[in-house]
């Protein structure tokens, strides 16, 4: 990379390390059904035990972004990447040993979610607004992309019988290794020092309506990815009786739509404008839930998720986006809609696979109907401020 402007070297490093992200998640998300079948789990206590990351989750949020203010988004991102790396391989190991060091890997996974994916964003930001275009959508596009990859690979594990213990173990050391190489390109940001225009102290933007409904509107985009992402293969085998390679498959078709409108994103986006642009998606991701629900058939119902996806895939790119769009305040901003969107995406399982105990696994996508509806609401909340440096329009 030398000779390359330092953004530019930024801007790639960036992308490694959500690509790694997907990758990670996607890795354990693939594995699902066979961790369901290993420890004989009810949809419920399937639910229960994917809290778990939830859990954890929940308990780094409310100083995520502190820790950014306070180290920085590299130092941060070197810490909690190596708690994500180490939860995945011990969630994997734990199949062998039972549900509670499964739960502990999960918790640990879900710690290094929360934090990590707060530094993250704001990196993400901080390269946007030094770029001076919109290039979010595609940090995403590649966290897509690493779940692609994810699935593929779930996939090739489930074709040769590999465990998911050897499988997840592999995974989370190429994470970690070539995660904490790429952050050593990150550009300074977060921190107190990057910050120093910002007025007030971090945890501020929590008393902001716009930053709040900029939440509320990733909450219900994040709560729909969530869903789609860990109960698709889940769906496939217990209303249409798939096997795991198909199950796997199931989930490839949810990627490939996330990952195609965000890799199209940032164009539509300054073409039609965020808010156009998102309630439109929104729409169609409606229309995918409904084919899941009512599908006939298995390949129907991928049909149904392929358009889920690409309904939600620009949820977290826009919010996050639209939090930044006064750099000055953009740290504050991004940590707080992050934390909002995290958390739904990751109770999401949880609430269906409850839900699911009573209703049915089908019948129990549908309360995302009524979040995504709530979505299309308020994604006026979206429209960038005004004289912002941003070029979405």
């Amino acid at each position: 990379m030398n000779g390359m402007p330092r953004v530019e070297v930024a801007k790639r490093a960036v992308s490694v390390v959500f690509i790694l992200q997907g990758l990670g998640f996607a890795s354990w998300a693939s594995r699902i059904p066979q961790v369901q079948q290993q420890l004989d789990l009810s949809p419920a206590q399937l639910g229960l035990v994917l809290l778990a990351i939830a859990a954890g989750c929940v308990t780094a949020l409310p100083t995520a972004g502190l820790l950014v203010h306070r180290f920085g988004a590299a130092r941060t991102m070197s810490f909690t990447v190596t708690l994500f790396a180490f939860g995945i391989a011990l969630a994997g190991i734990g199949t062998n040993f039972g549900v509670l060091v499964v739960v502990i890997g999960l918790v640990l996974m879900g710690i290094g979610t929360g934090s990590g994916d707060v530094a993250m964003n704001v990196e993400g930001a901080v390269v946007e607004q030094a770029l001076g275009r919109s290039v979010m959508p595609r940090f995403y596009a590649g966290f897509s992309i690493g779940t692609v990859l994810g699935a593929l690979l779930g996939i090739v594990a489930n074709i040769f019988a590999i465990s998911v213990a050897v499988h997840l173990t592999i995974i989370a050391t190429i994470i970690l290794v070539l995660s904490l190489v790429a952050i050593r390109y990150y550009l300074p940001a977060g921190s107190q020092e990057h910050d120093a225009r910002e007025r007030g102290h971090p945890l501020a933007a929590w008393k902001e309506p716009r930053t709040l409904l900029i939440g509320v509107f990733l909450f219900a985009l994040a709560f729909s990815e969530g869903t789609v992402n860990e109960w698709a293969g889940v769906v496939s085998v217990d209303a249409f009786s798939a096997t795991a390679a198909l199950a796997s498959v199931v989930f490839f078709f949810a990627v490939i739509g996330f990952t195609s409108v965000r890799w199209f994103g940032a164009d539509i986006i300054n073409r039609f404008g965020r808010v156009r642009t998102m309630r439109v998606l929104i729409l169609i991701a409606i229309a995918g839930v409904l084919l899941v629900v009512l599908a006939p058939s298995l390949w129907v119902m991928m049909v149904g998720c392929l358009l889920w996806a690409f309904g939600t895939g620009l949820g977290f790119p826009a919010a996050m986006s639209a939090a930044a769009d006064d750099p000055a305040k953009a740290a504050g901003r991004v940590s707080v809609v992050a934390s909002i969107g995290y958390v739904a995406f990751l109770i999401a399982p949880a609430i269906v696979g409850l839900i699911a105990e009573h209703t049915g696994v089908l019948r129990s996508l549908s309360v995302t109907l009524v979040l995504l509806v709530i979505g299309f609401l308020v994604a006026g909340a979206t429209r960038p401020l005004p004289g912002s440096s941003d070029s979405i329009r």
